[in-house]
């Protein structure tokens, strides 16, 4: 993974949501903490081009988010906070399916890359599944199979244990341990990113820290007290 910000902000009209910083991001697992309305997920969503920098640039592996947003899309999957507003369709099956037909895929390579994908996290059960059907833990590992059937290789999670009870978060922060990707994740549940190699802090807007993640967690905490 090699994301570079280059002096890249992002202003709303007269509102600045994010001021402009520079920075590389190269550790296998990232996390992003800050109270709300700190900048962080303004900050994520420029990473997969979600949020356009009005000044400066982001480039990721060599690709820079504006003019090569396309490409951008298909190497950064982005999990959203609430993962309900990110499966488009009724059966999980035909959602994880859904990326796979838009890249002109087979129908016997898509079949066998759903079945894959949802035996790699144990969840077969789920593929017959209506969506409205699932509790908040299955449609977190829902949207990952949905998200990683098309081999992104960078993952971002936009506070992926929100309001899940102590079985679901202990099923989700197990599978994220697991996971082989790149991982950049948004959490305000500080505990799910303590072995995490960096963890960037934003408070106003700015990046007030940038250190492994025992140090940020505690410079958050005073932040926050």
């Amino acid at each position: 993974m090699d994301i570079r910000f280059d002096n890249a902000g992002v202003d709303y009209g007269k509102r600045t949501a994010l001021f402009p910083l520079s920075l590389a991001l190269k550790e296998r697992r990232i996390g992003v903490i800050g109270l709300n309305g700190s900048g962080k997920t303004t900050f994520a969503r420029l990473i997969n081009g979600l949020v356009k920098p009005t000044t400066g640039r982001v480039v990721v592996d060599g690709l820079d988010t504006v003019g090569d947003a396309g490409k951008v899309l298909g190497k950064v999957g982005y999990i959203f906070q609430s993962p309900q507003n990110q499966i488009i369709l009724p059966i999980v099956r035909d959602d994880i399916a859904y990326g796979l037909k838009a890249r002109g895929y087979d129908k016997a390579m898509i079949d066998a890359a759903v079945e894959g994908i949802l035996g790699r996290f144990g969840v077969s059960h789920l593929g017959s599944r209506r969506a409205h059907e699932l509790s908040g833990g299955e449609l977190q590992m829902a949207a990952l199979c949905s998200v990683l059937v098309t081999g992104p290789d960078i993952l971002i999670l936009d506070e992926p244990t929100n309001q899940l009870d102590l079985r679901n978060r202990a099923l989700v922060q197990k599978t994220i341990a697991s996971l082989p990707e790149n991982l950049i994740v948004i959490s305000h549940d500080l505990p799910l990113l303590e072995d995490f190699e960096r963890v960037l802090l934003f408070d106003g807007g700015r990046l007030v820290a940038d250190a492994p993640a025992a140090e940020a967690i505690a410079r958050y905490r005073e932040l926050a007290g």
